[in-house]
């Protein structure tokens, strides 16, 4: 499938654990080029990234459908953290690059935490976006309750079948998320999650996945080890909406306070005007990750002279 993107977009298939990773590369396939190693979210693919692709003309985007997702939904578990990392230096070797910047969305910001822990000299410097530090689980409240809270509908659709592809894009196209965001690249995004065959067409994540993989940011050793070891450059990016554009979102500037205390190497922005998907699917949230990454491209560039 080609993707609405106009930077140059191929996809290849990466031998990892158990089979192959889908993986997208957009921009030039020089292994010279800057580099930009982009983790997706806990039922998002890869096709989350088209928007962001275009704002960043000149650079080498990778990006994975990660293990229990995408057209990677077959993999085997385990899943997990750790297991994902194990994945992208899979990725890398396949692409040739050695040390890249890593940028991760929602769970692909704890992926790339944990991947920058157990392979620091694959990683320059991180971009996380709404993603990355510690989501509050409230006193009484087990892993399980915690994540229906803060996955919900999304966890909800993932059960969910549909007739055709236009009753899916229908089911996008009223997403709260989406109102006043639509556009070719989410429409594009929507038609690669479903899988299947009419009139059982279903979302591709795997309900385990994503289960799993929750549990272990929420609970999981491999995420609290990461955050007390970073040492990369970090950029946090955040938003003031939610999954269903419902405010606040998944961090106040309270939580990012706390948490960014002790942490020298990360600085914390919030991004206005966008909730969890649009920071990175809509036009003025992808600009904003644009140019940041830009940015850290750029010292990393200084630096290396």
């Amino acid at each position: 499938m080609t993707a609405p993107s106009r930077n140059e977009y191929t996809t290849i298939d990466v031998p990892v654990r158990g089979g192959l990773l889908r993986t997208a590369v957009w921009g030039s396939p020089d292994a010279g080029a800057p580099t930009v190693l982009a983790v997706h979210g806990v039922t998002s693919s890869h096709m989350q990234w088209a928007v962001l692709a275009d704002a960043l003309p000149g650079v080498r985007i990778i990006a994975p459908d990660l293990r229990g997702r995408g057209h990677s939904n077959t993999l085997p578990g385990p899943y997990g953290m750790a297991s994902h990392a194990q994945d992208l230096a899979d990725v890398l070797d396949a692409v040739s690059a050695r040390q890249v910047l890593v940028l991760g969305h929602s769970m692909g910001a704890f992926v790339a935490e944990v991947f920058a822990h157990l392979h620091p000299d694959r990683v320059s410097s991180l971009v996380l976006v709404d993603g990355g530090l510690p989501l509050p689980v409230p006193p009484g409240v087990t892993v399980d309750q915690a994540i229906q809270a803060i996955l919900g509908p999304a966890a909800a659709r993932l059960s969910m079948t549909f007739p055709d592809h236009e009753t899916y894009l229908d089911f996008w196209r009223n997403h709260p998320a989406f109102a006043a965001d639509w556009n070719t690249d989410v429409e594009a995004y929507a038609r690669y999650d479903l899988m299947g065959e009419a009139p059982d067409l279903h979302p591709s994540t795997v309900v385990e996945a994503m289960s799993e993989d929750s549990r272990d940011l929420l609970a999981g050793e491999s995420v609290r080890r990461a955050l007390e070891n970073l040492r990369h450059a970090t950029v946090l990016l955040w938003a003031p909406r939610g999954l269903r554009d419902e405010s606040p979102g998944l961090y106040t500037q309270q939580i990012v306070e706390t948490h960014l205390h002790g942490q020298p190497s990360m600085r914390a922005e919030l991004v206005p005007g966008v909730n969890h998907y649009t920071i990175v699917m809509g036009g003025a949230g992808a600009a904003r990750v644009a140019a940041v990454v830009k940015e850290m491209l750029a010292q990393e560039d200084l630096k290396a002279r």
